[in-house]
């Protein structure tokens, strides 16, 4: 009701009376605390009260500093020469009570004056002029808000100290409106990236409930959003909504689990806040503040907040200011409401019976000492926003001063309009003796310049205000914030908080998010084999290159080790030790035909084809060394032509004492002259025209698509098979059928000649010595295919040396038997089978 009623009284329009030339006000206008007459007024609203409701304990001390300031600076320039000399300024400060009502209240009776009655010869307007020439305030975003509206529509120029909503640079809504204060735009991202320089991904949000808190709060959690900073909650709150949205939200603090809460809020509901929350405290808390609060001195009293952090303006000096403060006396008290206020409140006492002050019994004697007070009024170590009042009043001066002076005189009949004012403030640009530089942008921002404040213990065990930093927009990106001391943290604490949804995920891992979850609730899933990831809390993993594994942890890709059967492997020392012993079987058993070379059994069995059967079968053992060692071009080439070469030697050669065998048989019949079909020299002419077409079939595989290395990366992942690529399969298949169709051959022809009458058949032997060839060979294509890695080759040498073996023991190691052991035996009437023969 009561703000109804004020916005009605605020807007309702003069009405003219009988007399023509004459109107008046329907209501009294709102009368200013604190005024004084000049040559130009300068209007002035701040937050002296925080509620229109007046018997709420709501007085501000800070704010009244402010309008003290600005009074300061008034008379300051009334003194100056150098400034607007010749010409006294005055001001009209008003009370906006932080309420929208109250300021648009004000707004109009700074637009329209104290007087109640108009008289002018047209109308009932004031033909275009206002009251004030242009204001200093308010201290709240959004009753700024409301008054700029207003102001706007007359082209009064409004300076603020301390609103710093994003929005009211909006020059299409607020042509009028200047700050000393940098807008919350680039607060917003200083926060964030405070917030990201911590390593903080989780945290809380409490805003107020109002233009400053929701569009301050929207700006940071964009620019929070791009930084990848989650949020867990982000709750509003007006210090005039029910007591139960205030307990709610309290709530909601004391039960996260974010140990960093940014809060943007104005100082009165964040001095509500932090009261309900003191009386359950939550788990210690990293406060992250806006500038409304963090560096209000009455804040100081709650020691919950030991070791917040947020962006304030710069600490300022203003010489004078705090003697011009200290120089209230209980007579200049009686003269403002707000003075006999502060008085009576600080000393608890009352300057009038009278005044029905019901703020103490006593009557104030005199003896009370305002240099002995500590609160914000006196408190001038800080003074931050005090400095933003300062400029603003400054700023307002200077523009009057372009207006209306030239270089030598300044004229005071001149009939300044505000849109003069507004004018000459976008072209502002001067230096205070304090330091600080004043300017507006095309927006009418200041440049952003933010110092880090930190609330820390002092020796004596109280909070006080340090700085620790400073954040700059005007410097190049990446370069706008500094440190310049050590942060002292939560409950005093030197380690930074962390607050974080999940732990960081360690390299080798990678980030998984939760289903239903923000993006910073995660969990860590290590990276699968070949994969790995370097850095902390990586995204993805990364494959490693082809010839390269992860290591055990998965951070690191290491070349995966080669593998073949090295000449060092026990399994190539084995195979190697067998290889030559097989070579030096062949050998001494060649020995032994030599040194009997003219006994029956060696003369009968064809010399000739058995020591070339045993050089061949020494090339056989030893072609399986060309398998041992790293492969290269020309040992894949030379491993597969020898053996498919000195194999077909060797069935060749058994080929031809089979075929040997068979024609002997045919001679001995009645009439038969077989022999000379098939002697000697036919004998190695078919060795050598079997010898020459697998020669033939190697050098068109070498010819066309010879074998080569190649990295086998597929059969094992996590190492290389350093292997021997066939190149034309049809070339490999066509050397190992020619084989295979040989040792067939030879088979059925040793098979044939089994049963031959001879005392010492040599058939036999060849027969076994063919099945155990073909055996070995069947069984050697599937256990090929199927053996993993080096142990591919290693089957291969085995079948290669079974094979031969098999060939030296069944054909040669009987002969060798009879004519080392069986010296007997070994004469031609006993081959003939004209001697009885025993069982072997």
């Amino acid at each position: 009701m009561f703000i109804s009623m004020l916005w009605m009284t605020a807007l309702r329009p003069a009405t003219c009376e009988t007399n023509p030339i004459s109107c008046r006000l329907w209501v009294e206008p709102q009368l200013p605390g604190l005024s004084m007459n000049g040559d130009f007024i300068i209007g002035g609203i701040f937050s002296i009260h925080n509620y229109m409701i007046l018997e709420q304990s709501n007085y501000s001390t800070q704010e009244l500093q402010f309008a003290r300031a600005m009074q300061f600076a008034i008379y300051e320039i009334n003194n100056r020469t150098d400034l607007l000399p010749g010409i006294s300024l005055g001001y009209d400060i008003h009370d906006s009570c932080a309420g929208v009502p109250m300021a648009v209240k004000v707004a109009f009776a700074l637009a329209n004056g104290v007087e109640t009655v108009f008289n002018v010869s047209e109308s009932c307007s004031k033909s275009g002029s206002s009251a004030v020439t242009a204001l200093v305030g308010e201290s709240g975003s959004t009753p700024t808000m409301s008054m700029a509206r207003i102001l706007g529509l007359f082209g009064i120029p409004q300076v603020s100290h301390f609103a710093t909503c994003a929005c009211l640079s909006d020059k299409r809504q607020y042509p009028a409106f200047f700050r000393t204060i940098p807008s919350d735009h680039y607060q917003a991202a200083a926060l964030a990236k405070l917030v990201k320089y911590f390593g903080w991904t989780w945290i809380g949000a409490v805003r107020s409930d109002s233009d400053y808190g929701n569009n301050g709060m929207a700006s940071f959690l964009k620019a929070a959003q791009e930084e990848g900073i989650c949020v867990e909650y982000s709750e509003a709150y007006y210090r005039t909504q029910p007591r139960s949205k205030l307990e709610r939200v309290a709530n909601v603090i004391r039960r996260s689990t974010a140990r960093v809460i940014v809060a943007f809020l104005a100082a009165g509901d964040m001095r509500i806040l932090l009261e309900e929350l003191v009386r359950n405290p939550p788990p210690p808390l990293q406060w992250i503040g806006s500038e409304t609060w963090i560096s209000h001195p009455e804040f100081l009293r709650f020691n919950m907040c030991s070791g917040a952090v947020g962006f304030g303006v710069p600490r300022s000096v203003i010489p004078g200011l705090r003697e011009f403060l200290l120089e209230l006396t209980p007579a200049q008290a009686l003269k403002s409401p707000w003075f006999t206020e502060f008085w009576e409140r600080s000393f608890s006492c009352s300057l009038k019976k009278q005044t029905g002050s019901s703020v103490g019994a006593r009557e104030c004697d005199g003896s009370e000492d305002i240099r002995a007070l500590q609160n914000p009024y006196t408190d001038t170590s800080q003074l931050r926003i005090t400095n933003m009042v300062y400029k603003a009043t400054y700023a307002i001066a200077h523009a009057i001063h372009g207006a209306i002076c030239n270089d030598t005189q300044c004229d005071r009949t001149i009939k300044l309009s505000p849109l003069q004012i507004l004018e000459q403030l976008k072209k502002v640009n001067f230096t205070m003796k304090n330091g600080f530089q004043v300017s507006f942008d095309s927006r009418g921002d200041p440049v952003a310049v933010y110092e880090l404040i930190n609330w820390q213990f002092k020796k004596d065990g109280a909070l006080d205000f340090m700085t620790v930093g400073q954040y700059d927009s005007s410097k190049p990106r990446g370069q706008e914030f500094s440190m310049s001391r050590a942060i002292s943290w939560m409950g005093g604490q030197t380690k930074v908080p962390v607050s974080v949804c999940s732990e960081s995920c360690p390299p080798g891992t990678r980030k998984a998010v939760q289903k239903g979850k923000p993006i910073c609730c995660y969990d860590c899933i290590p990276c699968a084999d070949g994969e790995i990831s370097n850095a902390t809390d990586s995204l993805d993993c990364e494959h490693c290159p082809p010839e390269f594994w992860s290591n055990e942890r998965r951070f690191s890709c290491l070349p995966k080790p080669v593998e073949f059967l090295s000449w060092e492997d026990p399994l190539s020392i084995i195979l190697t030790a067998f290889s030559v012993f097989g070579a030096f079987v062949a050998l001494s058993v060649a020995v032994v035909f030599y040194k009997h070379r003219t006994s029956p059994i060696v003369r009968a069995n064809n010399s000739e084809l058995s020591f070339l059967l045993l050089f061949a079968l020494a090339l056989c053992f030893l072609c399986s060394l060309t398998f041992i060692g790293e492969p290269s071009g020309w040992s894949c080439m030379l491993r597969h032509t020898a053996f498919g070469i000195t194999f077909v030697l060797c069935i060749s050669c058994v080929l031809g004492k089979t075929i040997v065998v068979l024609m002997a048989f045919r001679a001995t019949l009645p009439g038969s002259n077989v022999m000379k079909w098939f002697g000697p020299p036919e004998q190695r002419l078919s060795v050598l025209v079997f010898t020459l077409i697998q020669v033939l079939i190697c050098i068109l595989w070498l010819t066309i698509s010879p074998p080569f290395p190649f990295k086998n990366f597929k059969h094992y992942k996590e190492r290389i098979i350093l292997e021997c690529r066939l190149g034309s399969a049809i070339g490999f298949w066509a050397v190992l059928g020619y084989i295979g169709l040989l040792a067939v051959l030879c088979f059925v022809l040793a098979f044939l000649a089994r049963k031959l009458p001879d005392n010492f058949n040599e058939a036999k032997f060849i027969t076994f010595s063919m099945l155990i060839f073909c055996a070995v060979w069947i069984t050697f294509i599937p256990a090929y295919f199927s053996s993993p890695g080096k142990f591919t080759v290693a089957v291969e040498i085995f079948a290669i040396l079974a094979s031969s073996f098999g060939l030296i023991i069944c054909i040669f190691a009987p002969k060798c038997f009879i004519i080392v052991f069986r010296p007997d035996q070994n004469t031609k009437k006993h081959l003939m089978g004209k001697v009885q023969s025993k069982s072997l």
